[in-house]
This record gives structure tokens, sequence and C-alpha cells, in this order.
């Protein structure tokens, strides 16, 4: 038995609130209906904050959605700044044998699973049952496949979706009173994490690449602006009389990014990115480590 674990595809993230009851209640279904019309654009409610949560492909996408809200649908809201939706992933193989156990008179809980996870680049977060002689049966496996889903939609770095990982159930224990799908969910979900935690998990962060066109005299400065943003050139090169950087670059360092290149060429450039893939956040020397993850998610 296999599946596909799924995690969230949009970058940014950005917390709104309504202003009032009156625009609470038009809130629900303006972004409702924002949602239905665009399948790249989402809402959701934090749940440790309660917070509103606008979540979207870029900076744009997301002050192009709250203009709709208050220009179409007179909907007034208080905006948070835009931050990055990490991701979180795992650097090397990992096995555990966890077990979960309950008694508090009457029937109990127990579970038994062992899980292997291991890095899965490029084919997202997977799961494969392996159990034999059903020591695990088959009307318990949707239970633990709901655990390690849980998991997988927030990780144990700073509480953002996991990616790339594959985790296989490759044994395991029943009791026949004791057992239930809910008592391996609980296992598995408490495994997972603990097996996260073994096989090195990280903070990723999705990098962008970046094209911008621009006029030879500012072609010095814009470069020196992309590398002070983390920007690592991949080419340069000519359209005319105007000249084209490309670079990779990473999104958190892109936030505003319109306004500088707009001041430092005069409004004589532009530029457009896209996503190409996600990359380890590089850790800070004199800092803990994921401030900002753990600053979006408190």
């Amino acid at each position: 038995m296999a599946g596909e674990i799924h995690t969230q595809p949009w970058l940014v993230e950005m917390a709104i609130e309504p202003r009032s009851k009156a625009d609470h209640e038009k809130l629900v279904a303006a972004l409702a209906k924002l949602a239905a019309e665009d399948p790249s654009f989402r809402a959701s409610t934090d749940s440790e904050s309660g917070r509103t949560l606008l979540k979207g492909m870029d900076e744009l996408h997301l002050d192009t959605k709250v203009d709709i809200l208050k220009r179409t649908h007179k909907v007034e809201v208080a905006v948070g700044a835009p931050q990055v939706a990490y991701r979180e992933t795992i650097t090397r193989k990992a096995e555990v044998d966890y077990t979960h156990r309950k008694q508090t008179g009457g029937t109990g809980q127990f579970a038994r699973v062992i899980i292997e996870i291991e890095p899965n680049e490029g084919r997202g977060c997977e799961f494969e049952s392996k159990v034999a002689s059903g020591s695990v049966p088959e009307e318990f496996i949707p239970g633990v496949e709901k655990g390690l889903n849980s998991v997988m939609s927030s990780g144990v770095v700073a509480g953002f979706p996991v990616l790339d990982v594959k985790v296989a159930l490759v044994d395991g224990a029943y009791h026949d009173l004791d057992s239930s799908a809910i008592a391996f969910e609980f296992a598995s979900r408490s495994a997972l994490r603990e097996g996260l935690q073994k096989a090195g998990s990280v903070l990723l962060e999705p990098v962008m690449k970046v094209e911008v066109t621009t006029l030879e005299e500012y072609l010095g400065g814009v470069i020196g602006d992309l590398n002070s943003r983390r920007g690592q050139i991949i080419g340069t090169g000519s359209r005319g009389n105007a000249q084209i950087i490309k670079a990779m670059v990473p999104l958190a360092n892109m936030f505003g990014y319109a306004n500088s290149l707009r001041l430092m060429s005069q409004d004589r450039a532009t530029f457009a990115m896209q996503f190409d893939h996600y990359a380890p956040v590089p850790l800070p020397e004199d800092d803990p480590p994921f401030r900002p993850a753990v600053g979006m998610r408190a």
C-alpha cells in the first residue's frame, strides 16, 4: 500500500484581521469567492493565533487580493507584513520504534509502529506500508497515514510543512482489545516527530529565478543590489539597448524589490521572477537558528 502525503504549494503568507464584526462576516464570504476563482490562492485560520492567513505565490499576488477585498468587497482589514512560507525536510535516513500505550481503566490504547524515513528529493512526501504477517492489521493502516499527515503539515523545526520525505511502515504490533485506528494514529504521529529529529530536519526557503531588464548605466548597481540580497548571478546579456541580468535569489530577500529597483534605476528597469527550487536556509553564526520562521509562527 502506498500513497502521497500532500503539502502546500504557497510561497508567501500574510496575516489579516477584520476591523469589525460586520467586516468579519463579509470577509468570510469574500475569501471563499476569491479562493474559488484562483486555485493558487488560499485563506485559512492559524490554529495557534486564530488569525486569518492569506497564502499565495508572491507579495504582489497577496497585495492584489487585499486590494480586491477592500475595493470590490468593501471589507476593512488590518494587514500584516508578508512572510515567507518556509518548508522543512530531512538530511539522512532514520528508523524509529515507537509504542503508544495508555491505560486509565477499562479499554486502553495500544499501538506499536516501526517506521523508516528517508529523503525523497523531488518526489514529494510518500507513504508505503511494508508490513507483513499481520503485525499491523489492514484496518489500522489509515490511522497510521492520518497520523503521518498531521505531522507532515507542521514539522519539528519551526512548524512548517515537510517536503520530500518518504515514510515506510515496516513493522508493528497490536492488541486484540486495546488497539484501534486512533491508537495507531497517535503512535505514528509521535514516531514521525521523533524520526524527523533523528533524520536531521532542516528549514528550507524558496529560491526565485529573477530576470531584470535595465539600461547599461544602472547595470552595476542592479547587480550589486542582487548580490546584497544573497542573490547568485547566473547570466547577463543584452536585448537591443537593454541589459538582461538573470539571478537566483531567496524569496525572503525579494520583499519590496519593486520599489527598490524603481528608485535605483529612476523607474527605467523592470523585473520578473518565478519559483525555481527550495534550498536550506543558512544558519546564522551568532544567532539562534530559524528566528524568522519561529517569529512568524509565534
